[in-house]
């Protein structure tokens, strides 16, 4: 067990990764204490995940009972619809609070000690907790560092909370302004001017980069534009930057062309959402003691989720979640707990980034898992292996056409020689849930010919893969 020490493990951070490998940890027998200087369940309970998820099921609904041609293709009529912003608002606070209730009693009940306070490294096996009332240091046979991350803002804009804010704002809904710019075209960029729309509210839409949605596949990006942008109060403007924003009444945003920093048009808006990404909470953690560099602020790690230092192990030192850097996801950060436990107690394992799959919860969702096609042509041309393309259509699928809802489209990206799938991406109807299938046959590198012989349920959205699969082998 301790043998000499406080505790077998101590985790800084009590976020998805740092709950999720607190619960593995105790599994296999491990004395176990989380550290957390704010609120437990980090970004995803309480400024992420959880609350944006509640107030897109609201503001989807009010979407679907305003859309009246929608409703009356159904044989429906709805009149009248109205909300209240605030209980929209408090819908997604209470699920805060019940989830984080949650969190906190399932450490508990399995004898997780929680020290509240900033943690930082004090030495090897040692961690130093800033606290209300002092300081106190304790050791540990090994800690894992689940710090998190923030939301990222760039120079030039100014940040009230109120007019100009981030997600860790927006999720609260204090207000619902006429007309938002939101900078920043990504899954937070995308599933805000979504809540917003919903709402009512015009949304303009500011991407510094060459195209919309730069992290997504082309074919995807471009029906979400056509799905999920035109047809909404959404103005966009790409290859722009927004060079300085000033809070206020209205907001002042000047923007500038992204090439030549030129000044090409002052815009005036009542709120400003900040959706350019995060970076790692990494700072004052102590790191420099123990001789670690970070870059850009990440946290190096192995596969197995050790710290590096001069891309050597530090004995006894794991990092997960958002602070490495790899997939800044809920659900990567809770298995790269389960995978540094698992090396913590001895049994060899490691992260398959490769088959962790991700969602924008918009309406219709947009999930996918593996390589881009670009991506995947790009390894093809390294490795020496051409690539294939297989899509299928919600329009064709029995489930999405009852449901009055066919827009969208599953495409699966695959090795030409072996069959065997590189990436999977799905716009439509319940694409988040969709993708678990894709995600576990890149995880179990299954090839199309393998997978087109599976049975799906009829009918079932699930049918747009297996007709995608039915494709790449040409049996469709």
């Amino acid at each position: 067990m301790t043998q000499g020490f406080d505790y077998d493990l101590v985790i800084i951070g009590a976020g998805v990764g740092g709950h999720g490998a607190a619960l593995h940890a105790v599994s296999c027998g491990l004395k176990t204490a989380i550290v957390e200087a704010a609120d437990m369940g980090g970004t995803c309970v309480n400024r992420g995940c959880i609350p944006s998820k509640a107030l897109l099921a609201a503001s989807g609904r009010v979407r679907e009972l305003r859309n009246a041609h929608h409703l009356k293709s159904l044989g429906i009529q709805v009149a009248g619809v109205e909300f209240d912003r605030q209980a929209i608002a408090d819908h997604a606070n209470n699920l805060v609070t019940k989830l984080r209730g949650d969190l906190t009693n399932s450490l508990k009940r399995l004898d997780v000690e929680i020290i509240q306070g900033r943690g930082k490294i004090a030495g090897s096996q040692k961690v130093t907790i800033s606290t209300g009332s002092g300081e106190k240091t304790v050791t540990a046979k090994d800690i894992i560092i689940a710090s998190g991350s923030i939301p990222w803002v760039p120079p030039g804009i100014e940040i009230d909370g109120k007019t100009v804010f981030t997600s860790d704002d927006g999720v609260r809904l204090e207000s619902l302004p006429s007309w938002i710019a939101i900078i920043g075209s990504g899954y937070i960029g995308l599933e805000f001017s979504d809540v917003y729309t919903a709402l009512g509210a015009e949304v303009t839409m500011i991407e510094a980069l060459d195209q919309l949605m730069p992290g997504f596949d082309r074919d995807i990006a471009t029906i979400a534009e056509r799905v999920l942008i035109k047809p909404r109060d959404i103005e966009t403007k790409v290859g722009i930057l927004a060079k300085t924003v000033k809070p206020g009444s209205p907001v002042v945003i000047e923007l500038a062309d992204a090439k030549t920093k030129e000044v090409v048009e002052v815009l005036e808006v009542d709120a400003c959402l900040v959706a350019t990404g995060r970076i790692p909470d990494t700072k004052d953690l102590g790191l420099d003691s123990i001789g670690v560099d970070t870059n850009r602020g990440f946290i190096p790690v192995d596969d197995r989720m050790a710290v590096l230092s001069g891309g050597e192990p530090v004995p006894n030192l794991w990092a997960i979640g958002d602070a490495t850097g790899k997939m800044q996801l809920a659900h990567a950060a809770s298995a790269q707990g389960v995978v540094a436990v698992e090396n913590i107690c001895g049994r060899h394992r490691l992260i398959d980034y490769h088959s962790i799959p991700a969602a924008a919860f918009t309406h219709p969702e947009i999930s996918f898992v593996g390589k881009t096609e670009v991506a995947a042509r790009e390894m093809g041309k390294e490795e020496g292996f051409e690539v294939a393309v297989a899509k299928s259509y919600f329009k064709g699928n029995s489930k999405a056409i009852a449901e009055g809802e066919a827009d969208g489209m599953a495409k699966v990206i695959y090795r030409k020689d072996t069959g065997v799938v590189l990436g999977v991406h799905i716009i439509g109807m319940h694409a988040a849930d969709l993708i678990h299938e894709a995600a576990n046959a890149i995880a179990q590198r299954n090839s199309v010919q393998t997978l087109a012989y599976f049975v799906h349920a009829h009918p079932t959205l699930s049918e747009v893969l297996d007709e995608a699969y039915k494709r790449a082998v040409g049996s469709h």
